[in-house]
Formats: structure tokens, sequence, C-alpha cells
């Protein structure tokens, strides 16, 4: 038996969607967006998105249709953006749904509640917003959502920013 660094399940860049590896060169930020609603917390983890700047300032993200985030966020229509840094990769891992998170990814680190759902304790930037899409467009495979910035929390910029490109992290 050998060992690969391939990944298993991976069908062979041939095979795999161009769209998707076109997306997959691009450089994107790692959010983790949180909810909570009725004592039910709800995260999943976003690179597809982006910050509109103006008063009030925007994040629109592709969010998965069938994901708990979405159910949950629907209901809250509040959520915390976080932007992960270095130390957060298996916290992004775990609301990705491609590591495994024992209890679930919620009891990984400590968590601060906040009017607009769960922020994640060591993690300094992150926005509350407000959800604006209550019935969001489908884009692709996902839903363009977009939530109102009402709140915001800066790290120094000397924090190293975690980014995600062809299945793999990287900081600036």
């Amino acid at each position: 038996m050998t060992i690969h660094g391939d990944h298993p399940f991976l069908p062979s860049e041939s095979e795999r969607s161009p769209v998707r590896r076109l997306r997959g060169r691009l450089a994107s930020p790692v959010g983790l967006w949180t909810t909570a609603y009725d004592g039910k917390r709800a995260g999943l983890t976003v690179a597809s998105m982006i910050v509109a700047d103006g008063d009030p300032g925007y994040v629109v993200g592709l969010i998965d249709p069938d994901s708990d985030l979405w159910e949950t966020l629907q209901q809250a229509r509040t959520a915390v953006v976080a932007l992960l840094g270095e130390p957060h990769r298996q916290l992004a891992d775990a609301f990705g749904y491609v590591a495994p998170a024992p209890g679930g990814p919620f009891k990984m680190i400590d968590w601060t509640d906040t009017e607009w759902g769960p922020a994640p304790v060591g993690v300094e930037t992150w926005a509350g917003c407000t959800l604006v899409t209550p019935d969001p467009p489908e884009v692709g495979w996902a839903l363009q959502v977009q939530l109102e910035i009402a709140h915001v929390e800066l790290s120094p910029d000397e924090t190293p920013a975690l980014v995600h490109r062809r299945g793999r992290y990287y900081t600036l």
C-alpha cells in the first residue's frame, strides 16, 4: 500500500467543472457566517463573498440553500460575519463540513453572544449584520444573500488574513 497526497474521492482535473476550476483560482477571504435563533446556532464557512462600501455597507455571499445556516438565518434575520486568520484553519474546515468536529463545530472554541449572533472568541475582525434579502436570487447552485452591516469590529492591520485558493489555505 502507498500513501499519496491526492484526495481519494476527488475526480481527475479533466473531469471537474471548468467554472469551479476558474473560481478556485481566485484567492478568497475565509469568512465564518454564524447566526442563532430560538436556542439553535448555525454556521458556515463562506469564501464566496464581497464587502460593498457605502452607508450602509453590505456583505454579499453565496450560500448553500440546503445549509443549516440558511435555514436559521431566515428565521433570525441577523448574522455575524467573521474573517478568519491563520489559527482558525480547523474551525474553517469544521464549519465547511470537510473535517470532523466531535460535538459539532460550536464546541471547538468559545463564543460571545451578540445581538447579531454568536461571535467566535479570538477572531478580532467581524461584522454584525441584518438580512436584506429574505428571498434571495439563485446564482448557480447557491443563493446570493445580502446582509446590511450594522456593526464592525476590526483587528490590528498586522493580523494575518486567511485566504482560500485551489482547495488550500494561505495567509497574507
